[in-house]
């Protein structure tokens, strides 16, 4: 994997670049949309690339390890063959997912002992086979076997979570400097810092991370409940440490307003599964604000759902016709509502891109967290 800085703002930290993996370039800031079990949620592979023009989508290790499990994705050929999808593909290491099963999983020095959320069967993920099981998935890149600390977190636990972190990490190294990708293209590994909400944490484990020289750097641990201006004040912090010339993703994020905020404070990539879970439940993000599509305001409103956006699901569907197919659980509005909030996701991160490039994003960035979070 390369990266290539190629303009940063003047006045915030925001930066534009390009991540280049051997499944195709990346344009960042970059919203990746999650693909938890090998699928983006009521989104074929199609519209993620023809409508939503997705650079890359993210898998998760625990639930692809649990199904449809790994010899048959070996047997694939890797999870790009699997689901058809032939651009870049990231994987979060699972430990947001085990960690949050809470009375099913033990933690101890060598990994975790958990009982599979299917049919109760006993597992364990150690820093080493996390990083063999994300080998054979087959992701461009992969993120190392992290303890994601929960909020709130006394100082005493943040500090031993996150040296357990650090501790894995290296175990995380080892095993993937001595291994090779099975499928005929290079796999990178992103270290996660940690840290919780506590400044000199974030500091040390930001530091460490660094340390290890991989091409890009992860922030985890973030948007577990703090508040925002928190989740911003630990971002700034530690983006002030990570290396300049890699790139930066802050997992899990997040609102529009969320990414806005982490672009200025120097992220390149971000995750969330918000637009697709609100999608099926009616919310819908748009150019001009949050819409609650079952309100009945909408009821015989025959106008597209956002005719700014662009796009053809947006344009061509109306906000009536969506209200009506949310209301009456036909699959097809959760399909609609879920390419209509990707596709205002990837084009507010390009949007911002332009901004960047453009030398106005401040400016342009404090007007859009006003407006796109009102509710209309």
């Amino acid at each position: 994997m390369k990266f290539e800085l190629q303009h940063t703002d003047p006045q915030t930290k925001a930066r534009v670049g390009e991540i280049t993996t051997d499944h195709g370039k990346i344009q960042t800031p970059i919203f990746m949309p999650v693909g938890t079990a090998g699928t983006v949620k009521a989104v074929q592979q199609r519209e993620l690339k023809e409508d939503i023009n997705a650079d890359i989508i993210l898998g998760n290790t625990y639930h692809l390890y649990l199904r449809p499990g790994l010899d048959t994705l070996e047997k694939a050929g890797g999870l790009h063959k699997f689901n058809g999808w032939d651009r870049p593909i990231l994987t979060d290491s699972g430990g947001y997912q085990v960690f949050s099963l809470s009375g099913n999983r033990k933690i101890n020095e060598e990994g975790v002992i958990f009982k599979s959320h299917i049919d109760g069967s006993k597992h364990v993920f150690t820093p080493e086979n996390i990083m063999d099981i994300q080998r054979t998935i087959g992701a461009d890149i992969i993120m190392a076997f992290d303890e994601c600390t929960p909020y709130p977190a006394d100082h005493r636990y943040a500090k031993e979570s996150m040296e357990r972190t650090h501790r894995w990490l290296k175990r995380c190294t080892e095993q993937f400097d001595s291994t090779e990708g099975k499928y005929g293209y290079s796999q990178t590994l992103f270290p996660i810092v940690q840290g919780s909400t506590y400044k000199d944490l974030r500091k040390q484990s930001a530091e460490t991370i660094a340390s290890f020289e991989r091409e890009g750097n992860a922030i985890g641990g973030l948007s577990v409940g703090e508040p925002a201006e928190d989740m911003y004040e630990m971002t700034d912090l530690v983006t002030d440490i990570l290396p300049k010339d890699k790139p930066r993703y802050l997992m899990g994020v997040g609102t529009p307003a969320n990414i806005l905020e982490g672009i200025a404070c120097g992220v390149d990539m971000f995750d969330c599964v918000m637009p697709t879970r609100q999608a099926r439940h009616g919310q819908l993000f748009t150019t001009q604000g949050i819409i609650n599509i079952k309100n009945k305001r909408w009821e015989q409103d025959l106008s597209p759902i956002d005719a700014e956006l662009g796009g053809y699901v947006s344009t061509f569907y109306s906000k009536a016709y969506l209200r009506h197919l949310i209301r009456s659980q036909e699959l097809l509005g959760a399909q609609i509502a879920s390419v209509h909030n990707l596709t205002f996701y990837l084009w507010l991160v390009r949007q911002a891109r332009e901004h960047i490039l453009a030398g106005d994003f401040r400016e342009w960035k404090n007007i859009m967290v006003k407006k796109l979070m009102q509710r209309l």
